[in-house]
Formats: structure tokens, C-alpha cells, sequence
């Protein structure tokens, strides 16, 4: 068993992969400082003998032992990672540089979560890794596609000039219990504003389509490129290429939650993607990985979690 450091570990996806990590008896070490982690997705963890929770920020140094480190650090939705959009960067960059060097210190195998949003607003669809992206650099989530963008960068290069163990997965929508009520991403908005009865905010047309990943799913492709060979460096799509409107999304969340929220339009934001949805044909050559959950499935196990903690 591994000793296994976890950044952004209190976090929605984080909080998961330490699930399954403590379940496979790795000694886990959740790094987090709670700028969109909660305590209360990682509680039924803290008493365990093989799981430590440490608050800390990644834009600072961290000396710890490990084996494999999961970078999963920053906020990931346009709400929190605008709000404050230096930290943001500081997080991806700093946060990167960090924990590559203490991968170096300890020769450890380290993984960075990389988004769908280094692609930007797509000209190519569905996105191969193959694709350099189409993004603003100066625009109002640059802090966040541009941080992530940097990462990579920083990754590779500590990959070719140290020989450092990297690997890099590039994470589409992914969504399930523990998310944020108020991350404003768009599975959690429909939900709790079809739960509360509230008018469902579609932006633009609703013409603009996403890829919706079960956490599940995306956590087993975690587990599997960390475990992957080691010339497997990446970057490998981690998605759903099951491709869904904004229409279609909340026709579900009405029908599943059985809500008479109505559908009202809004202008829509600056630079918001018109396409996402990955090619993973690397994903299902290389780790022998592809998403389980439909859609509908995990829109129900979503909303029971959000019927638990969303005040209507």
C-alpha cells in the first residue's frame, strides 16, 4: 500500500477519490484549504487509522512523504474560480509548481487533474488531446483555463528535464453527490432551482451542448492513469462523450424531480463554450476505461443528495 497525498481532498471530486483510496487501504493524506472543500464530505473519514487531513494551501510548500500524489487543487467552477481570479491562477501555478517539487524531493508519481477547459470555446469537435484549444487569454475565465494550460506546461517540462513519473488527465463536466449547491455549475443550478421550485436559468439558447461524467466513473479513471504504465505520461480525456443540450439537461431535472419550475433565458456569459465533448478513444485504449453511468441514473443519485441539504 502507498502513502498517497490527495490536494483539494475535502473537495467534490477530491472527497471521493479519497473514498476510494482509504476503501483500498492506501494511508491518504487530504491536503485542503477549504476556499470550496467542505469538512463535511471528508467527516466519516477523519477517525480512520489510514486517513489524515492537513488545512493547507498549495500556493505554499508542503514537506510530507509520500509515494503518489493526486493534484486536484482549485476551484473548478466559474462562480468560485472568478471570485477571486488571481488566487485562482496562483492555485493552478504555484499550486503545480509545489507539488512537482516535492514529487521530485520524494520521486513520487504525481497526477494533475486537467480540464475540458484548456480547449477553450472548440473548433474542433468532439476534442482530441491532439488539439492546442481556442482560448481567450485575457478574458474572465482565463485566470482558470490559463492556470490549467500553465500546469500542464510545468508538468511536461519537469517531465523532460527531471524525468519526473507525471501523468495528466483532462477532466470533462463531471457532477454527483457532494457538489456545491451554490458552485453554479449547470447540474447543480437546474437541480436546486427545480427543487426550491425557482425559475430554471438557461443561458443563451440552450442550444449549447455538455458531456455529463458520473463522479463514479471519473474517480475509476483516476484510479486506473495512476496506476497506467509509466510511459503513460498523457494528456488522456476524461468524459462522458454521451453530448446533451442545455434543453435537454433540464427537461431531465423537471421530469426526475417532478418540478413546476419554469424555463426563463439569459444573455450568455463571455466566453462560454458553444461544444464540449471529448474524444476517449485513448481513455478506452489505454486503461481500458470508459463511463458506466447514464445520465438519468446519475441525475437521480444527485438529486436524493441534494434533497438532503438543499433548504426548499
Amino acid at each position: 500500500m502507498n502513502q498517497v497525498l490527495v490536494t483539494g481532498g475535502a473537495g467534490f471530486l477530491g472527497s471521493h477519490l479519497c473514498d476510494r483510496l482509504v476503501e483500498q487501504g492506501h494511508d491518504v493524506v487530504c491536503l485542503d484549504n477549504f476556499f470550496t472543500g467542505a469538512k463535511a464530505n471528508i467527516r466519516h473519514l477523519i477517525n480512520l487509522n489510514n486517513f489524515e487531513l492537513i488545512r493547507h494551501d498549495v500556493t505554499l510548500p508542503i514537506y510530507v512523504e509520500v509515494d503518489k500524489i493526486y493534484n486536484l487543487a482549485c476551484p473548478a467552477s466559474p462562480i468560485h474560480y472568478q471570485r477571486d481570479p488571481v488566487q485562482t491562477t496562483k492555485t493552478s501555478v504555484h499550486g503545480a509548481i509545489n507539488m512537482l517539487g516535492l514529487a521530485k524531493r520524494t520521486k513520487a508519481r504525481i497526477l494533475q487533474t486537467s480540464t475540458s477547459e484548456v480547449y477553450g470555446d472548440p473548433s474542433v469537435h468532439p476534442q482530441v488531446e491532439q488539439y492546442w484549444g481556442n482560448v481567450n487569454p485575457i478574458g474572465i475565465r482565463s485566470c482558470y483555463d490559463e492556470g490549467k494550460r500553465c500546469a500542464e506546461t510545468l508538468f511536461f517540462d519537469y517531465h523532460r528535464q527531471y524525468a519526473l513519473d507525471i501523468k495528466v488527465v483532462r477532466i470533462f463536466n463531471s457532477y454527483g453527490p457532494r457538489m456545491h449547491p451554490n458552485d453554479g455549475r449547470v447540474v447543480s443550478n437546474f437541480i436546486v432551482q427545480a427543487l426550491r421550485g425557482e425559475d430554471i436559468t438557461i443561458y443563451g439558447d440552450g442550444q449549447q451542448t455538455r458531456s455529463f461524467c458520473y463522479v463514479d466513473d471519473t474517480v475509476d479513471a483516476l484510479l486506473r492513469m495512476m496506476e497506467s504504465p509509466t510511459g503513460l505520461t498523457g494528456p488522456v480525456n476524461v468524459g462522458n462523450p454521451n453530448e446533451f443540450t442545455m434543453l435537454q439537461l433540464a427537461e431531465s431535472v423537471l421530469n426526475l424531480t417532478q418540478s413546476r419550475s419554469k424555463l426563463i433565458f439569459m444573455p450568455l456569459p463571455q466566453d462560454d463554450p458553444r461544444q464540449r465533448n471529448p474524444n476517449i478513444e485513448l481513455a478506452k485504449e489505454k486503461l481500458g476505461w470508459s463511463p458506466k453511468v447514464q445520465l438519468q441514473d446519475g441525475l437521480k443519485e444527485t438529486i436524493a443528495y441534494f434533497k438532503k441539504i438543499v433548504q426548499v
